[in-house]
């Protein structure tokens, strides 16, 4: 929170809950270069988590990379 600025106070809800909150839980990943992104809500409900939109996307690459003739192979 910023104790700088009041108008802060104000917005927070009184539902909001971040005493289970883990202070800079991510922060190694990020730090090593992981991206954020953001995915439409149909396929959000198919994709639960990074590990499942991890495996479809290098599923896809391997499909993708099986489909280039040798010679343009990396």
């Amino acid at each position: 929170m910023n104790r700088n600025n009041p108008a802060t106070e104000r917005d927070m809800r009184p539902e909001y809950d971040f005493s289970a909150g883990v202070r800079g839980k991510h922060h190694e990943q990020y730090k090593a270069g992981a991206t954020v992104v953001f995915l439409d809500a149909d396929i959000a409900r198919v994709f639960k988590d990074s590990e499942s939109v991890n495996r479809a996307l290098r599923l896809l690459l391997d499909l993708a990379r099986s489909q280039l003739p040798r010679d343009l192979e990396s």
